[in-house]
């Protein structure tokens, strides 16, 4: 998991980064707004894309998406087990 959210941490700030740079050389004449503006609609395409295809990633591998386990899930790492516990 931190290793995933390390790759998120690095993936999107640069693919902010090479999309302003790139703009700024392919079109001179934009502003740094409009440059800025247009790398940031970008990434969060590309992010909303990713988020919705592991989204039906997880709902076409589950028959019931709320009580499903996933394989390496265990009896402690379970959240519906811990909230059990609890009461």
């Amino acid at each position: 998991m931190l290793l995933t959210l390390t790759w998120g941490a690095l993936f999107f700030p640069g693919l902010f980064a090479l999309c302003t740079w790139g703009l700024r050389r392919a079109r001179p004449e934009w502003t740094d707004t409009d440059c800025v503006m247009i790398s940031t609609r970008l990434v969060s395409s590309v992010q909303a894309v990713l988020a919705t295809g592991s989204g039906i990633i997880i709902i076409r591998s589950c028959s019931d998406v709320i009580t499903d386990r996933s394989s390496g899930e265990t009896l402690g790492t379970s959240l519906l087990a811990a909230s059990s516990q609890q009461n």
